[in-house]
């Protein structure tokens, strides 16, 4: 043998290559998800805010969810935007206390709200009702 022969196998070299650009791209986005900012839930970079709702008669009931699997903003507006499509509730989202508090201008079963939020693949891990003559968690 006469000296050392590197032989370069380009298509490993390619492969390789591609791998670490996948892996680089997901680490970026990762960290930016986990410091509640970039692409979270889809989002797109920005924040997104739902619209506040209004009751239209007096509130009769109300309710506080507890949540698990909200990250940012975004997150919070797509919780308040779903159950603010439910007649007679108005939703305001705490992503700090990963609560969501619901007055309602009628009667509405906890079920329905639960269901609701579970079919955005979060998980309710608690719901109790709140006297409606209390001050907690108005942001009046």
């Amino acid at each position: 043998m006469t000296g050392c022969v590197f032989a370069v196998n380009w298509g490993n070299m390619i492969v390789i290559a591609v791998i670490l650009a996948i892996l680089a791209v997901a680490g970026v986005s990762a960290w930016k998800h986990f410091k509640g900012q970039g692409d979270c839930c889809g989002g797109g970079g920005g924040t997104v805010k739902a619209e506040r709702k209004t009751l239209d008669q007096p509130e009769v009931q109300r309710w506080r969810m507890q949540i698990e699997g909200m990250h940012c903003e975004n997150c919070k507006a797509a919780v308040e935007r779903q159950i603010n499509r439910i007649e007679g509730a108005a939703c305001e989202v705490d992503l700090k206390e990963k609560t969501a508090t619901v007055h309602c201008d009628r009667p509405i079963d906890p079920e329905t709200l639960r269901r609701t939020v579970a079919l955005m693949d979060y998980r309710v891990t608690g719901i109790d009702e709140i006297p409606t003559g209390s001050t907690e968690n108005r942001k009046d």
